[in-house]
């Protein structure tokens, strides 16, 4: 029987995070990933991770970075990252969107990457290591409680990771915290329709499946509303199960705060 504890499910999160690491630090190893280490696990799931960066964007990536990807859509799409920013990446797994972040904010700005998982952490830092990227910094935390200061990135992005939190009203309150005011995120996730109720997304899959965890679009527009945000969009852009899909998400903090 499945531990439905806040502890237990976290656990079996981190437990499949880090066996997904495994399986490309150490190649043959069994692997079973939120949406796909690989091409076959993607196509186990149903696709999330086909497709979800542009022809030319990873490019020059460490192949070990590509094969962790781990997402279900391209948050640095819809981020709209400018040179000399700092961007913090929840859920940073392998690596794949910190750097591409880092790539993008140039050798002025800095790119974090949070993750809970030790075996992530090292694929991620090596990842760096392989691709010379020197304005990256990984961190272990949970994205609960993310071990940075207030007001310390203009953006904040994560992919295909919120839906895995235990306490996600805790996640959308460290996002506005670690925001200076006027900063955004610009987040992939899946979404469920809202006529889908909890028992419902349950049936449809696993919670490490990133399917039982996830949230309706009101819940995510109402859960940003109550940390702060404005301006707060979820939309759709294709179906990953019966009633979820993967989503976009934008926000912003207010410059006021």
């Amino acid at each position: 029987m499945s531990d439905t504890t806040s502890a237990g499910l976290r656990e079996e999160v981190r437990s499949k995070y880090a066996a997904a690491a495994r399986a490309v630090l150490e190649p043959g190893a069994d692997t079973a990933g939120c949406c796909g280490p690989a091409a076959e696990a993607a196509e186990a799931v149903g696709g999330f991770s086909k497709n979800l960066y542009r022809e030319g964007e990873t490019d020059g990536l460490p192949e070990e970075a590509v094969l962790a990807s781990l997402g279900c859509g391209n948050p640095l799409a819809v981020a709209d990252l400018r040179a000399g920013e700092r961007v913090l990446d929840l859920g940073s797994g392998g690596g794949i969107d910190v750097l591409l972040s880092a790539r993008r904010v140039g050798p002025s700005g800095f790119a974090y990457g949070v993750d809970m998982t030790d075996e992530m952490l090292d694929l991620a830092r090596a990842n760096a290591a392989r691709a010379g990227a020197g304005n990256v910094e990984f961190l272990k935390g949970e994205i609960e409680a993310v071990p940075l200061p207030d007001a310390s990135v203009d953006a904040v992005i994560s992919n295909c990771v919120i839906n895995l939190s235990v306490d996600k009203p805790a996640v959308l309150a460290e996002m506005f915290r670690v925001l200076v005011p006027g900063g955004r995120i610009g987040i992939s996730d899946v979404v469920a329709e809202d006529h889908l109720t909890t028992a419902d997304r349950q049936a449809a899959g696993s919670y490490a499946g990133c399917i039982a965890g996830a949230l309706s679009r009101a819940e995510y527009l109402g859960g940003l509303a109550a940390a702060g945000f404005v301006g707060a969009t979820v939309t759709f852009t294709h179906e990953a199960a019966p009633g979820m899909h993967s989503a976009i998400i934008r926000a912003v903090k207010p410059a006021g705060s």
